[in-house]
């Protein structure tokens, strides 16, 4: 049995090797995607055009503008338009928040009253607004403190733990790592089998004295094999072309990715046994890598997705894999911290993978 699988098992990596549009598809789009997703899928709220209103014109209040416009974060626009039209530089996206000083700011200030300053942000964005305007909150604390000469009653010891730097990038090369194990193994098993039987060739091998186990083995452990293989560029990429940092540990990633690999492998075969063209086979591990991408919490929190939706990420097993690949590349997590994902992985696992062996047996005899 073994001779038997090895020989299917060559004859699956000669068929990739072959197709020039296959290899193509299986390392160069990859790459590509994260390269975009690396750059492009970014959280980070920078270069927030802000027009500033200084009625004032003071010492005190060019000091205070310049502390904001100091870095990257906030980009001073020109406030030619007038304050009462101020939403119509919004409206023509010409800046994206407003900051209006008062008259009287240093004057106020000078005499131990607080300095009123109106800050406005546009909305549209929520997630950045709110950034926005925390970021303004920062600096305002950080100006309070320089000009008072003390510090405020309340002291805010805020610190971020495991990407200090806040770099979103950190959170999405992960996630990245962790989609692309599930749509190539997915996709490939099911286009693999569709294949032979659309052109075939599937019928002539079970004439044969293969047994469907073998037959089956011999199909998926070459992409199995595959998926390892884009799972590690994409963590070598990340890790020296992002500056990903790795602390967790290697031997369990990997080990809990080949658990994670019976439920992909599993989806892929069961949808080779109900699709009959590639067509339908890519139309369909589609639709199921789109539901497994927006359900697993790569884009956004699973806490910030409505309650009707959050029940649904519970059949997603991708949901679970993406905390264990995050927890184990960022925060350095053990097993004994993943083993409600680790135990979720394994229901999905035997479940999927049975039941799907068993319909392509029934269906290949």
């Amino acid at each position: 049995m073994i001779r038997t699988i090895w020989a299917l098992m060559q004859k699956e990596f000669h068929q990739v090797i072959r197709d020039r549009i296959m290899l193509r598809l299986i390392f160069v789009a990859p790459l590509i995607q994260l390269l975009l997703l690396g750059y492009t899928a970014n959280t980070d709220v920078k270069l927030i055009y802000t027009a500033f209103y200084d009625f004032d014109q003071s010492e005190l209040s060019r000091e205070y503008i310049r502390s904001f416009t100091v870095g990257d974060y906030f980009v001073r626009r020109t406030s030619d338009i007038p304050l009462v039209e101020a939403t119509k530089g919004f409206k023509e996206n010409k800046f994206n928040a407003v900051m209006v000083i008062p008259v009287d700011f240093s004057k106020n200030i000078q005499w131990g009253k607080p300095g009123k300053v109106g800050f406005m942000v546009d909305g549209t964005n929520a997630n950045s607004a709110s950034i926005a305007l925390g970021y303004a909150n920062i600096i305002t604390s950080q100006f309070n403190q320089r000009v008072s000469g003390f510090a405020s009653p309340v002291s805010l010891g805020g610190k971020i733990l495991y990407n200090p730097e806040a770099k979103s990038v950190y959170f999405m090369v992960p996630g990245i790592v962790a989609t692309l194990l599930t749509v190539i193994t997915m996709m490939l098993t099911c286009m693999a089998i569709v294949r032979e039987r659309e052109i075939g060739t599937l019928e002539q091998l079970m004439v044969t004295p293969i047994t469907t186990p073998a037959l089956l083995l011999g199909k998926i452990i070459p992409f199995a094999l595959i998926g390892f293989l884009e799972m590690s560029i994409a963590l070598a990429f990340g890790i020296i072309w992002f500056k990903i940092p790795f602390v967790g540990s290697w031997p369990l990633l990997y080990g809990l990715s080949f658990l994670f690999l019976f439920t992909t492998l599993g989806v892929g075969i069961f949808i080779s046994t109900v699709v009959k063209t590639q067509q339908q086979a890519m139309f369909f591990s589609w639709f199921f890598s789109l539901f497994a991408l927006m359900t697993s919490g790569f884009f956004t929190p699973i806490a910030n997705i409505p309650k009707s939706i959050q029940y649904l990420t519970y059949i997603n097993p991708l949901r679970y894999f993406m905390k264990i690949v995050r927890g184990i590349i960022m925060k350095g997590a053990s097993l004994d911290a993943l083993y409600p994902e680790v135990a979720a992985m394994v229901i999905f696992g035997l479940v999927v993978f049975s039941f799907s062996w068993i319909r392509f047996s029934k269906r290949v005899k």
